[in-house]
């Protein structure tokens, strides 16, 4: 028998493989700790609508053109991502609340940057773990409903069962380091699922039930782009820009850090974002992702961008290489 990977628990859930670098307190009370410390304090106020304006975005119709690459900040970690004649959804999130609820849970401060039924044709779907603010059950059944099994689903391992129990059939489920390809109208478009450190959770007894990750895209051209999905800082990233890059885009989570002792194994500040983008090789455009949508955690929502461009200055990066987008908006790389 083929030894077992090392992020593969011998009860069949899914494990942090390695050391980590802040210890995990999330259990044996953590979490009623961060709700009496929050109990004893002023949170920062909400982001006025003024402050997260929505910009309209050039979405190219059907597809981008051969060599081309567009990012449309839909909000969150959801992006349209154009590039090798495919469009691709990550994360697609446009409902309401980041919760198993329609009426209860983290509202969204702005709508959607790019509502659902002005989507182009999509090709394929990449989802990075099951949490409610990245796998939202309602924007699932209205893109299969429109699109139907001409879109390809791609999540870690266990999402295809998921998928399946929704209705969808074109699913494909990866571990890390696997590689599946779409076809784009420029090629095929290599897809391939790479490490992050998180955890997933739908239900009380699902904990790490399904994998998390992050995805690599590569056209046939030679266009690359990274998607980091969810995830703590970890030192797994030389690796990644390693076998996978170079990169011409790089989306990376830098929002939901606080309180730092509770969020550091799961998510990444702004500094860390910065630390591993250059372990990656410090290559192509920036683009931050997984703040000023929804309130999680005890940070202001509108600091995360205020402190990357700090630790991007810091870190003597090329300015025109960091692109805080509007919500709406769209990089385009050619």
């Amino acid at each position: 028998m083929s030894e077992r990977p090392p992020h593969h628990g011998p009860d069949g859930r899914y494990r942090i493989p390695w050391p980590l670098e802040v210890a995990d307190e999330r259990n044996a009370g953590g979490v009623l700790r961060w709700q009496r410390e929050r109990m004893r304090q002023t949170l920062p106020p909400n982001p006025r609508p003024a402050d997260l304006p929505l910009v309209p975005g050039d979405v190219a119709r059907p597809r981008a053109e051969a060599g081309e690459v567009r990012i449309t900040w839909i909000g969150h970690s959801s992006f349209l991502l154009q590039l090798g004649g495919a469009n691709v959804l990550l994360d697609p999130h446009f409902g309401t609340r980041a919760s198993p609820l329609r009426f209860l849970g983290p509202k969204r401060f702005v709508p959607p940057g790019l509502a659902l039924d002005a989507l182009p044709p999509i090709d394929a779907v990449l989802l990075s773990h099951d949490h409610y603010d990245h796998l939202d059950a309602w924007s699932v059944r209205q893109l299969h409903r429109r699109f139907g099994d001409a879109v390809r689903w791609i999540g870690p391992l266990g999402h295809a069962a998921w998928l399946r129990a929704s209705g969808i059939r074109n699913v494909a489920d990866v571990d890390w380091w696997d590689e599946v390809s779409i076809e784009g109208a420029d090629g095929p478009l290599a897809i391939t699922c790479a490490p992050a450190q998180h955890w997933t959770r739908r239900r009380l007894r699902e904990y790490n039930d399904r994998l998390w990750g992050s995805f690599a895209l590569r056209t046939a051209g030679g266009r690359r782009v990274y998607f980091g999905g969810d995830s703590g800082y970890f030192r797994g990233y030389t690796e990644i820009g390693e076998r996978l890059g170079p990169f011409d885009a790089v989306l990376m989570p830098i929002g939901a850090y606080e309180p730092r002792w509770f969020m550091a194994p799961a998510h990444m500040n702004p500094e860390e974002a910065v630390r591993a983008y250059r372990e990656m090789g410090s290559r192509g455009a920036f683009v931050p992702m997984h703040w000023g949508t929804f309130r999680l955690t005890d940070e202001d929502p509108l600091e995360p961008p205020v402190r990357l461009r700090q630790a991007w200055t810091d870190a003597a990066l090329p300015p025109e290489d960091l692109h805080v987008l509007r919500h709406g908006e769209t990089r385009i790389i050619s």
